[in-house]
């Protein structure tokens, strides 16, 4: 019998995006997987149940999606209840935060399902076209910049008008990872001043192609998988003293710093923020996971010494329908190691998979389901 992907409704708060697309069903069905799909899974994300039935995918309930799928595809991880009709063998794909939900990936090991965790894939030429992290920090990049620019008390670019000249906005963009980047592209075209940071040196030539201009604080540390390693107390504190020096001059900062499975690093201190001018603004995208600011609040806007700190959370469901577009593809590259054929294929001997296979099931490798 041929493999169904299934595709349920995301519940958690804020989340617009959807696993499968109309577009990804089109493509997997051509491959001679069947695709199941909750009523309105997409309807947040602007894919229209109709749409689904034009591209092939069968329309259900939650419960008979679950009961019917062999792997199941999500943007965020099902509660328990909405994970119960699962069979043994089935495998359930997505970003699964396996920092926050191991009891509830130990509960499907235990019932013989296994989970697939696509924010731990490595970043490596083969798994680009899986990177949920890359895609998903786009998104976010572009949709900080802009909650920066609406929020900021001045305009992003230079404007000459009857009044005078109103001076451009002078942006620092701390990281340079995807959604640093992204979000020094959108400063860029919005027509604001920019400037970016990151400890990797490597990084200087992608932000000066950006038109922006690289902060050089003197503290270097490139790390392995492309990732920063961890400063030293004694750079973390000779960056911190440049930084804060650099920051008085800066009308909007934001920062994107992260470490996958730990808590975001603290680069801007409440002292920096005193030193910064009356009317400043920072936009932390590491909110969730602690905060680059020592002041920020996830999902709160918070004035500390006259900076207001924004730290949104969700922001890439916030352009629901790109993101989901990005997303569904992800999980479509991925599938292409799961399954071969009539099967899944559970093999711990390829690094891909090993590495996102976050509650092992069964030892026995290749597994064919």
């Amino acid at each position: 019998m041929p493999i169904t992907v299934g595709a349920m409704r995301e519940t958690a708060k804020g989340e617009r995006r959807v696993a499968v697309t109309p577009e990804t069903a089109r493509k997997l069905l051509a491959r001679g997987i069947q695709v199941m799909v909750e009523h309105d899974a997409g309807r947040e994300a602007g894919f229209t149940d109709d749409a689904y039935e034009a591209a092939g995918a069968t329309l259900a309930d939650a419960e008979a999606v679950a009961a019917g799928s062999d792997v199941l595809f999500c943007v965020q991880l099902p509660s328990a209840t909405r994970l119960k009709p699962l069979r043994r063998g089935v495998a359930v794909v997505g970003q699964l935060r396996p920092h926050q939900s191991g009891a509830t990936l130990e509960a499907l090991a235990a019932r013989g399902i296994h989970a697939f965790a696509l924010e731990s894939l490595p970043r490596t030429t083969r798994a680009q076209a899986m990177d949920v992290q890359s895609s998903q920090a786009a998104v976010a990049g572009y949709r900080a910049m802009l909650i920066a620019a609406e929020s900021a008390p001045l305009f992003f670019p230079m404007l000459t008008t009857a009044a005078g000249t109103i001076r451009p906005a002078r942006v620092l963009v701390i990281g340079a990872g995807v959604a640093g980047l992204q979000a020094i592209a959108t400063a860029r075209r919005l027509g604001a001043q920019v400037e970016g940071f990151d400890v990797r040196p490597e990084t200087r030539e992608q932000i000066e192609s950006l038109g922006a201009k690289f902060l050089d604080l003197g503290v270097h540390a490139s790390g392995s998988g492309g990732y920063a390693r961890e400063l030293s107390a004694e750079e973390r504190a000779a960056q911190q003293a440049a930084l804060g020096e650099r920051l008085k001059v800066f009308d909007v900062v934001v920062t994107t710093a992260a470490v996958p499975g730990r808590r975001a690093p603290v680069i801007v201190t409440k002292a920096m923020l005193e030193g910064m001018k009356a009317g400043a603004l920072i936009v932390d995208l590491a909110a969730e996971s602690g905060g680059n600011c020592e002041a920020t609040q996830p999902g709160q806007r918070v004035v500390a010494g006259g900076v207001t700190v924004l730290g949104p959370v969700d922001l890439a469901a916030g352009a629901p329908l790109h993101a989901s577009e990005m997303f569904a593809r992800n999980l479509l590259a991925f599938s292409e190691l799961l399954i071969r054929e009539d099967s899944l294929v559970l093999d711990g001997t390829d690094d891909l998979l090993a590495a996102t296979w976050v509650n092992r099931v069964d030892e026995r490798q290749p597994q064919l389901i």
